[in-house]
C-alpha cells in the first residue's frame, strides 16, 4: 500500500511539473506569434515607405535619410496607367491622321515627354498638398506656442491635433515625427526646418525656414513671427486659390477646344466613311495631316502653358 501511494504521488507529482512547463510554454508560442505578427506588419510598413513606424517614419536611426519631394517618383500602378493612357492616345492618332500601324509605332517613342509631362502635373499637385499640409502643421505650433509650450514640445503636441485631420502616412506627420525624433538627438530645430526647405523644393517653406532661424538665433518673439509668416503664406495660397478659381470655366473651354480637332475629325470619319481617305496613303496627305497634327500640338502646349499662373 505504501509503494502504491508513493507511485502515486510521484505521477501527481510528474504531472504538475509537466503542466507547469507548459504554462511556461505557452507565452512562448504567444510570443513567436506576436513576433510573427509584427514581421507580418514590417514588411507592409517596408512596402509604404510614408507609414507610420516604417524606416521613413520611425525614430531616431530609422530616419537618417528622410525623402526629397523635388521629383515625383511614379508607382507601379500609375505608371501602367499613365503608359495605358499613352498608348490609347496614340492609337487614336495613329488611325485618325494616318490609318496607320507604322504611324503608331513611330509615335511611340512620345512616350518619354509624356510620362515627364505628367510627372511635373502631379509633382505639382503634391507641392499645393505639402504646402496646405505644412501651413496647418505651423499654425497647430503656434498655437501650442501660445499656450506656453516650447518650441520643440509645440511640434509634440502638433501632431495629437494632426492627426485628427491627416492620415498617418502623411507628409506633415512624417515630417514633424521626423523634427521631433533628431531634436531628441540634439539637432538643432532650425536645422531641420532649413532640411525640410530644401527637400521640399518649395519657395514658401524655405522662406519660412530662413525667418525662422533668423528668430531663433536672435531670441526674437516666435510666436509673432510664426503667425505672420503662415499669414502670408495663407494670402498667397488664397489669391492662388481665387485665380484658379476665376480661371476654372476658361480650363474648361481649353480642354474643350483641346478635343473639338479629335473629335470633328472622329465624327467626319463615322459619318462620311471615305471623305478623309484622300488624306491616308499618299506623300500629300501624309504632309498635310502631319502639318495640321503639329499645328494642334503647338496650340494645345500653348494653352497649357498660357493657364499657368505662378504668383
Amino acid at each position: 500500500m505504501k509503494d502504491q501511494r508513493i507511485a502515486e504521488q510521484s505521477s501527481d507529482t510528474r504531472i504538475t511539473s509537466g503542466q507547469s512547463m507548459n504554462a511556461r510554454r505557452i507565452p512562448g508560442r504567444s510570443t513567436n506569434a506576436r513576433s510573427i505578427s509584427s514581421k507580418g506588419s514590417n514588411v507592409r510598413r517596408l512596402l509604404n515607405p510614408a507609414a507610420p513606424g516604417s524606416r521613413h517614419s520611425g525614430q531616431g536611426a530609422g530616419m537618417r535619410n528622410p525623402p526629397d519631394y523635388g521629383t515625383y517618383q511614379f508607382s507601379r500602378r500609375e505608371l501602367a496607367g499613365n503608359i495605358l493612357i499613352f498608348m490609347l492616345l496614340d492609337g487614336v492618332i495613329a488611325f485618325l491622321f494616318y490609318r496607320s500601324v507604322i504611324a503608331f509605332l513611330i509615335l511611340l517613342p512620345v512616350v518619354v515627354p509624356f510620362l515627364k509631362a505628367r510627372r511635373k502635373d502631379l509633382g505639382d499637385r503634391r507641392s499645393k498638398e505639402i504646402l496646405a499640409q505644412f501651413t496647418t502643421g505651423m499654425q497647430l505650433v503656434n498655437a501650442s506656442l501660445q499656450a506656453g509650450y516650447a518650441i520643440e514640445n509645440s511640434f509634440r503636441e502638433a501632431i495629437s491635433e494632426l492627426r485628427k485631420i491627416y492620415p498617418d502616412g502623411s507628409f506633415i506627420i512624417y515630417e514633424f515625427r521626423y523634427i521631433i525624433s533628431q531634436t531628441g538627438l540634439n539637432v538643432p530645430i532650425e536645422t531641420l526646418l532649413l532640411d525640410l526647405g530644401r527637400r521640399s523644393h518649395i519657395e514658401d517653406i524655405r522662406n519660412f525656414a530662413e525667418v525662422f532661424q533668423t528668430a531663433k538665433r536672435t531670441g526674437g518673439d516666435m510666436i509673432a513671427i510664426i503667425r505672420n509668416a503662415v499669414s502670408s503664406i495663407q494670402m498667397k495660397k488664397e489669391t492662388r486659390e481665387a485665380i484658379e478659381a476665376n480661371l476654372s470655366g476658361k480650363a474648361s473651354e481649353q480642354k474643350i477646344m483641346s478635343a473639338a480637332p479629335i473629335l470633328l475629325i472622329a465624327y467626319t470619319s463615322i459619318s462620311s466613311p471615305g471623305f478623309l481617305d484622300v488624306c491616308y496613303h499618299n506623300t500629300l496627305g501624309i504632309t498635310i495631316m502631319t502639318a495640321s497634327l503639329a499645328v494642334y500640338a503647338a496650340a494645345f502646349l500653348w494653352g497649357r502653358k498660357i493657364m499657368q499662373i505662378e504668383i
